[in-house]
């Protein structure tokens, strides 16, 4: 018998973003992304200071065509059905609804996108679960009221999510409302379409954005319900348990306060309150938000199950001396840094690669909020390379069998768990690089780091092994 309920919902996870191109079709408005250029022409410095970067001609953009989605939705989504998806993650992206965000009616060119892709899946017996932020926020948003920071969002977004909600009512099941909401505190410019670099107090101003969000959330969720309370509403972390360097308390506690970052967020959309520890976060950053009482009322409106990343795991250290002797031995992993592990592989990209870590993870968050989980993005970036017009991927199926094992474990603990899709299932701009080369899918895209390709498609290796994983409900994985 199967480790996965029968009712489990496997499939893959892409994002409007990376996927779709098309940035100016049917009326489509820009979003942060739109506006970063690749590796090789600082996009890590951009998101850091997009004050400047909105200033300058880059030239290339990676978003702007993407893997070109917006054409090639049927021929992806038909080679998703014959790998035999149950579901497909993806996102909508909210300027191409709402151009600008402040319009009086959405785009119906916009909607109509989506009813169509939203019935192509259906064609396939697909389930789309669909995120309604994906680092998606329109510029005019950033550009007139440094995005998140304003208070205004919260209606702007209320206005998006209604349309949305009715629109495909009898279309989407599925919700997650905020990607990887505690990017935020990581990378605003993504997380919240703002900068922070002008602030008097940086902290004070994300975790001002992070309310309003948070409220823009539940309303989202309260909204659903309404429209059709059939609807499951979603949160999204970016997770993965922080492991203290030693067993010395100091070290202990950092990893727990850094844990505490992420779940913050989900803490108040799964228990409709500000959390006790927040108290004292506030007093030692000299934080004070701008609560208001109907804040309290709409934070109420919590979700229905818990969607979250999983990359790696980190490692964290109490020891300030020590931190600062190994800073140039941190790895990046899932936009956060980490000391390295010396139990533990890294990617190609430098990323702790920790299948057990993810079992660990499952069962933490589980324990903290007894809902169901929902792993929305899991996966390995590496490079591919074409021999005899096939990829022999094995790295790439090694990396998610361990990973899909880890899951069938932290089921058997006793775990809830609705489903499973593999980040980039057809090959993406990367959203930290913006490179090809960092390639996650089961499904080739001919393109490479600056454009140039046919964007044509071809199957991996890992393609008929997934579709393998499936048939059988998670038991070969070989």
């Amino acid at each position: 018998m199967s480790k996965f309920p029968k009712e489990f919902l496997w499939g893959g996870a892409i994002a409007a973003n990376q996927y779709e191109g098309a940035h100016k079709a049917g009326g489509k408005g820009l979003g942060p992304i739109d506006y970063l250029p690749n590796k090789e022409n600082g996009r890590i410095y951009a998101m850091y200071h997009p004050d400047e970067a909105v200033k300058k001609d880059y030239g290339y953009y990676p978003s702007h065509e993407a893997v070109d989605g917006y054409h090639y939705y049927k021929e992806d989504i038909k080679m998703f059905g014959e790998m035999g998806f149950k579901c497909l993650r993806l996102s909508i992206s909210w300027p191409r609804i709402y151009p600008t965000g402040e319009e009086d009616k959405p785009n119906e060119e916009g909607l109509k996108f989506y009813d169509d892709l939203f019935d192509e899946c259906h064609k396939y017996g697909i389930e789309p679960v669909v995120t309604l932020n994906h680092f998606d926020t329109p510029m005019a948003l950033y550009e007139k009221y440094n995005g998140w920071e304003s208070r205004k969002l919260i209606k702007l977004f209320e206005n998006y999510a209604k349309a949305v909600f009715e629109r495909y009512k009898e279309k989407v099941k599925y919700w997650l409302t905020f990607n990887e909401i505690n990017i935020l505190l990581v990378l605003p410019y993504m997380g919240g379409s703002m900068s922070i670099n002008d602030a008097e107090n940086p902290l004070q101003l994300q975790y001002q954005a992070a309310h309003h969000q948070l409220v823009a959330s539940a309303l989202a969720t309260k909204i659903a319900h309404e429209v059709n309370p059939n609807n499951m509403v979603g949160c999204m972390l970016a997770a993965g348990e922080t492991y203290p360097n030693t067993c010395n308390p100091q070290d202990i506690w950092a990893a727990k306060e850094l844990d505490r970052e992420g779940f913050f967020f989900i803490d108040i959309q799964v228990r409709g309150k500000y959390p006790s520890y927040s108290k004292r976060i506030f007093k030692e950053h000299n934080i004070n938000l701008d609560i208001r009482d109907e804040d309290y009322e709409a934070l109420k409106h919590t979700v229905d199950y818990v969607g979250f990343s999983y990359y790696s795991t980190k490692v964290a250290t109490g020891d300030k001396e020590l931190e600062k002797k190994l800073e140039s031995e941190k790895t990046d992993g899932n936009i956060y840094a980490s000391l390295q592990n010396p139990y533990l592989e890294r990617t190609q990209w430098g990323w702790i690669v920790d299948p057990f870590g993810l079992r660990i993870t499952m069962n933490t968050i589980y324990d903290r909020y007894q809902l169901p989980l929902f792993v929305v993005e899991n996966g390995l970036g590496a490079k591919d390379t074409i021999v005899d017009n096939q990829i022999h991927d094995d790295y790439r199926v090694e990396y998610l069998s361990s990973h899909i094992e880890a899951v069938a474990d932290t089921i058997e603990d006793g775990v809830e768990v609705m489903g499973y899709t593999p980040w980039g299932c057809i090959d993406l701009i990367s959203a930290g690089t913006g490179q090809m080369s960092k390639r996650y899918g089961f499904i080739y895209v001919d393109l490479d780091d600056e454009g140039s390709g046919t964007r044509k498609r071809l199957k991996k290796d890992s393609f008929n092994w997934y579709k393998k994983v499936i048939a059988s409900n998670g038991e070969d994985l070989d």
